[in-house]
């Protein structure tokens, strides 16, 4: 799909954009694959780590999504942006809103206006499950964000240029999630739980970097996927990593969802259901909803419908949690 095509992402060095980075290199042959990120230390360390598996494509941009003029340079001749960069910590970005609004809502935008210039053929941006009746400041500029990559196909006039997003929840195991923090804390025998009932969805890295692939090769433009998802409970995590360990509840943090959602039920009338995944369809006279699910086989999602991590159909066991951090995390964990 992107041979002979140049590719650049934003947040490049980040979890999800290096994931993005090895997955292209493995299966794919652009003809330029641009780093685009603000930390010169990890591009140097990502350089060193690729230079045995780099096939002379890799490019390294120091910029900040911020910076519209920097975007106009880096996307030049660019076929492809994946549009990774974000300040996603939630405590952060509720005590600095407005630098959240700056990466987020003001990039995002950026990001849109150097595609159109330099004649970008097909923009991918990352969204969140907080974004979906957001109550923390972080959802709130993601469900932004998700709004103006949509709305970004309705005025792209003359350009042949399409713009979609991806939204999934957690990744497992990611920096800063609940897993590596127990995994740490389960050396000193008690477990930090928020709260007991509290549920989440989750994915491998892999499996996200998946959906935006396919979403780059089948998007229409407006679209936001989905992917269908396990949901996991905070006890069996804890179960988990310590069952012998002590539990001590701290109550749910500012910002903070006792479940996550990434379909609401307003959302859920204009959305469609797949094998693997749903998409979000826009609510315009532009896009033609019974065409897509014509060409897809896609069907309306049922009354009522919201996609709930307490509702889930499908959930992480005890054992298969145990499993996914020895495969995924720490080949040589066992619970404590």
């Amino acid at each position: 799909m992107f041979t002979g095509q140049s590719i650049l992402v934003t947040g490049g060095t980040g979890s999800f954009g290096r994931a993005f980075i090895d997955y292209v290199l493995e299966h794919h042959r652009p003809e330029r694959l641009i780093v685009f990120s603000r930390d010169e230390l990890k591009q140097f360390e990502m350089r060193g780590s690729l230079a045995d598996r780099d096939p002379g494509c890799l490019r390294y941009f120091i910029g900040d999504v911020r910076d519209r003029d920097r975007l106009i340079t880096a996307m030049e001749k660019v076929d492809v942006v994946v549009h990774a960069a974000a300040l996603k910590q939630v405590p952060v970005a509720e005590y600095n809103p407005f630098e959240a609004i700056k990466t987020n809502v003001l990039g995002a935008q950026n990001v849109i206006d150097a595609a159109l210039t330099t004649g970008v053929k097909k923009v991918v941006a990352l969204s969140t499950d907080k974004a979906a009746a957001p109550i923390n400041l972080y959802g709130a500029t993601k469900l932004c964000s998700d709004k103006l990559f949509v709305a970004a196909n309705n005025f792209r006039g003359r350009h042949d240029i399409t713009f979609s997003v991806v939204r999934y929840g957690n990744v497992f195991g990611s920096r800063g999630s609940v897993i590596p923090y127990f995994l740490k804390q389960a050396r000193q025998g008690t477990l930090d739980i928020t709260d007991e009932r509290m549920t989440r969805f989750s994915i491998f890295l892999v499996d996200g970097v998946r959906l935006v692939m396919y979403a780059l090769e089948h998007m229409w433009g407006g679209e936001i996927f989905v992917p269908r998802l396990p949901s996991y409970r905070i006890s069996d995590v804890a179960t988990a990593i310590g069952p012998n360990c002590n539990r001590r509840l701290i109550g749910i943090r500012p910002g903070e969802k006792l479940h996550e959602e990434m379909i609401t039920e307003m959302d859920g009338y204009t959305s469609l259901q797949m094998a693997n995944h749903f998409v979000l369809t826009p609510s315009t006279d532009l896009w033609d909803r019974e065409q897509y699910k014509q060409t897809f086989q896609a069907t309306p999602c049922p009354e009522g419908f919201s996609y709930n991590s307490a509702r889930n159909d499908r959930w992480l066991t005890i054992p298969e949690i145990r499993e996914a951090i020895v495969t995924r995390i720490d080949p040589a964990f066992s619970p404590a």
